[in-house]
């Protein structure tokens, strides 16, 4: 079975840091572009990060979250991770990790939960001002 294991949320003051991760199994890992996807308290899930199956083909992230967030993946693990700096506390959410069946990470188009062929059940992160 696929699955998705998301873990590292938790309870942060404002501007401390975080780092989650999410371990894959049953599926080529490595033949996916993996996102990071969240989701605030009654508002739509939304696109946060995509790094390609290989990096330096391209990484995206929000506009929201640029600067403050890395992404990165660690293949032979078959997990990847999202470091987050700088919290704010419209940064609470559920993170979720999710999978691309796709070389890349596509400019314009990234974002679209639509896109997803896996999704992990999420952690949860909650930044207090």
């Amino acid at each position: 079975d696929v699955q998705l294991q998301a873990s590292g949320g938790g309870l942060v003051q404002s501007g401390g840091s975080l780092k989650i991760a999410c371990v894959g199994s049953g599926f080529r890992f490595d033949d996916y572009a993996i996102l990071w996807f969240r989701q605030a308290p009654g508002k739509e899930r939304e696109g946060v990060s995509c790094i390609s199956r290989r990096p330096e083909i391209g990484i995206y992230y929000a506009d929201s979250v640029k600067g403050r967030f890395t992404i990165s993946r660690d293949n032979a693990k078959s997990t990847m991770y999202l470091q987050m700096n700088g919290l704010k506390p419209e940064d609470t959410a559920i993170y979720y990790c999710a999978t691309e069946r796709a070389d890349r990470c596509y400019a314009g188009s990234w974002y679209q939960a639509s896109r997803m062929d896996f999704w992990g059940k999420g952690t949860q992160v909650t930044v207090s001002s």
